[in-house]
């Protein structure tokens, strides 16, 4: 029979109902409480999901640190590059304000003026198909502020620029695989900052930890319309910069050995060529050099050669070891600058040594044999020490060890010191490999009073957010002779120079005494393993030291396979091209600054840098100084003279500014004061003639950056 009871059956499904929405509520209520107990669903921090939802975050960049030369003047700094981006699509654009390039015609005309592309090859650019924007290679990148701002002014719609912190270097060529370069890792173009810029070689590898800043950071509250939040907190942690780093480099000494080096190279192409000015007393390297080089902002010339020769490159140094020998000889007790021996060859066990002069000039003294540089008599004197004794000294002098520079891949050398010819042959240079940096640290010690001085091309840090320096002292790295070795050993080198025999007599400098010793290395043929034979095929080198009784300065030349094809110069005479206006140059500057106290005109050149061009000129009326500016913005970034340096009344200042380098009129000026102009800007000026200037290849006021080479003609007031 049928249940016919509804009302029963509602009652049911009431009773139902109500213990199942109970059991909902129950469910639902712990649920919420375990919500709020635990705060997280599903394992999230429902807080944090919060807070990061409101929550913005900004980074507060820090900046690399500045690479200064000794005297402040900037060498390696932070800048801003701009890469050029045509916008092709009109889809974020409208009729009134297009966003895109409008009439390519003349967008490509207009830019043809700012980069290094046709109006053919912008225009290629501009036409391509099914593309929303597009770049202009190469070209189109590491633009300058200037440059920029020029094209902006144009007023070409859809040209926008993409900002990327690069690493200026104002001097262009200068120390350049010294000082190294600093660049963003591969790939990297948005979002950097300056802390992502990383050293790849020299200094800003060896320091990149010092260098590199880190980035702070401020968090703050905003509401779901982007607003700040009244009375949040705002969480600020503050950019660490990096330490900027002061060089022993003097600026005026640098860009002078770089033209000089350009000069050279660009006569006899060699196939590698360096000069070190160092300061025996201190180590500190004043100024150095090397080709193939290149240019640390554009990297024009750095696929030639990536190796820091320096500490790098190994190679036999040829007779200018025999200035260790002689020393130790003197040390020893044997070396008696009276006393006979017979040139020419000389038998060794294993084989025989021979003069560069194959049939010597007969019987004749030590000290003549110094001056002619004979092997026979440095083999006979090694002999008189005996090969451990030599041995200890080389090692003494750190002949086949690093000097510990801190610069990347850093070479040993070696030393073949196994049988008596091999022995004998590294008494003047041959059997054995040495970096640039050996022999100057072992020369240190000839000029020095025995003091072997550690190579340093750091003069301090500076904490760049507190001001703290951290002096870079000179370090005494061994004695391995006597002062009065030392001194001795300067006497006998004289002759070298002032011996009618002399092979250094061409090295003599009017006024100062010169202590010095050639060297013609030969070279190992990588493919036959046998020493190249005959034409150029060596290492020319001079290393020099002046004044001869206490030496300031010791400059250190090696030049490699010059090509000399008119016949009329010598290796040796390469050499003497970097060596006579180097070593002149450097002796004035000792001079100046010994008689500069005396001048009765003389002014202190003050601290203009950092100023505007409005107040440096103004500051610089009274001062009886001729002013040129160079460049065409509105702030002083560089100066010569360095401030607190004296000169005289009516010699050239030369200021350069913060805008686009232009060119000054040179008409009348004296070749030393266009120097002046080439040592502040990094450009290199080619001569031609002497006395003062009658023209110049670029018009003044024009963009010094445009050219390469800016040619000067000089004429005597006679002509």
């Amino acid at each position: 029979m049928t249940n016919k009871n509804p009302l029963k059956n509602r009652k049911k499904v009431a009773i139902l109902l109500f213990f199942g929405t109970i059991l909902l509520l129950t469910v639902f209520t712990g649920r919420i409480a375990f919500i709020m107990v635990k705060g997280e669903v599903n394992g999230e921090d429902l807080s944090q999901n919060i807070n990061n939802l409101y929550t913005r975050s900004s980074i507060l960049e820090a900046n690399r640190g500045t690479i200064y030369d000794v005297g402040g003047e900037s060498v390696a700094m932070d800048a801003t590059s701009y890469s050029l981006v045509a916008v092709l699509t009109d889809e974020w654009s409208n009729s009134e304000d297009p966003q895109h390039v409008v009439d390519k015609e003349k967008t490509a005309e207009t830019l043809e003026k700012y980069i290094s592309m046709s109006k053919e090859e912008i225009l290629a650019k501009l036409n391509q198909k099914d593309l929303n924007q597009v770049e202009f290679s190469e070209e189109g990148k590491n633009l300058s502020y200037d440059t920029k701002k020029g094209i902006e002014e144009e007023n070409l719609p859809g040209i926008v620029f993409e900002e990327t912190p690069t690493r200026l270097y104002p001097n262009g060529i200068f120390a350049s695989h010294l000082i190294g370069y600093a660049a963003l890792p591969s790939g990297e173009e948005t979002d950097v900052s300056s802390t992502d810029l990383t050293g790849m070689m020299g200094i800003e590898l060896a320091y990149d930890d010092l260098l590199k800043g880190t980035d702070g950071k401020k968090i703050y509250q905003k509401d779901s319309f982007g607003y700040v939040i009244p009375n949040s907190e705002v969480e600020t942690t503050e950019p660490v910069n990096g330490d900027d780093i002061y060089l022993t480099l003097d600026k005026r000494m640098q860009v002078y050995l770089e033209n000089v080096m350009s000069e050279v190279d660009e006569k006899y192409n060699p196939a590698m060529m360096t000069a070190t000015l160092i300061n025996p007393e201190t180590g500190a390297i004043i100024a150095t050099s090397q080709r193939p080089t290149f240019n640390g902002t554009t990297k024009d010339g750095i696929d030639q050669l990536w190796q820091n020769v320096l500490v790098e490159n190994t190679y036999e140094p040829g007779s200018t070891m025999k200035i260790l020998t002689l020393a130790s000889a003197v040390s020893e007790g044997v070396f008696d600058p009276n006393a006979y021996f017979q040139s020419g060859v000389k038998n060794v066990t294993g084989g025989s040594i021979h003069d560069h002069n194959p049939d010597g000039w007969g019987t004749i003294s030590y000290l003549e044999g110094l001056a002619r540089s004979s092997n026979v008599a440095f083999a006979n004197l090694m002999e008189k020490m005996g090969a451990d004794t030599w041995q200890e000294y080389m090692n003494a002098f750190g002949i086949g060890q690093t000097t510990n520079s801190g610069l990347a891949n850093e070479a040993k050398g070696s030393i073949a010191y196994n049988y008596p010819l091999e022995q004998a042959n590294t008494a003047f240079g041959q059997g054995l490999t040495v970096t640039a940096f050996q022999m100057l640290q072992a020369f240190t010690a000839i000029a020095n009073d025995g003091k072997m001085m550690k190579p340093q091309f750091i003069s301090k840090t500076v904490d760049s957010d507190t001001g703290e320096e951290t002096i870079v002292e000179p370090e005494v790295v061994g004695e391995p002779i006597t002062e009065e070795v030392a001194d001795q050993t300067l006497e006998y080198l004289k002759e070298v120079v002032y011996n009618k025999n002399g092979t250094g007599v061409d090295y003599q400098i009017e006024g100062y005494e010169i202590a010095a010793k050639t060297g013609t290395a030969e070279i190992v043929n990588p493919e036959t393993k046998q020493y190249y034979s005959g034409g150029t095929d060596y290492v020319y080198s001079v290393a020099a030291m002046a004044p001869a009784d206490d030496p300031k300065v010791i400059l250190y030349i090696t030049v490699q396979q010059p090509e000399i094809k008119d016949g009329s110069t010598t290796g040796s005479g390469v050499v003497k091209e970097i060596y006579h206006p180097v070593m002149k140059r450097a002796l004035e500057y000792l001079a100046l600054g010994e008689d500069e106290e005396s001048e009765e005109n003389a002014v202190e050149m003050p601290k203009v840098t950092g100023i505007s061009k409005d107040e440096a000129l103004k500051s610089l009326e009274g001062t009886q100084l001729n002013v040129t500016v160079v460049g065409n913005g509105d702030t002083i970034v560089q100066q010569l003279p360095l401030s607190a340096e004296t000169t005289i009344e009516n010699q050239r200042v030369v200021l350069m500014t913060n805008g686009a380098m232009t060119m000054p009129d040179m008409m009348g000026w004296s070749k030393n004061d266009v120097l002046k102009v080439s040592e502040i800007t990094g450009l290199e000026f080619i001569f031609e003639g002497e006395g003062y200037v009658v023209s110049q290849n670029l018009e003044p006021n024009a963009n010094m950056q445009s050219t390469d080479k800016i040619t000067i003609k000089l004429e005597t007031p006679q002509e």
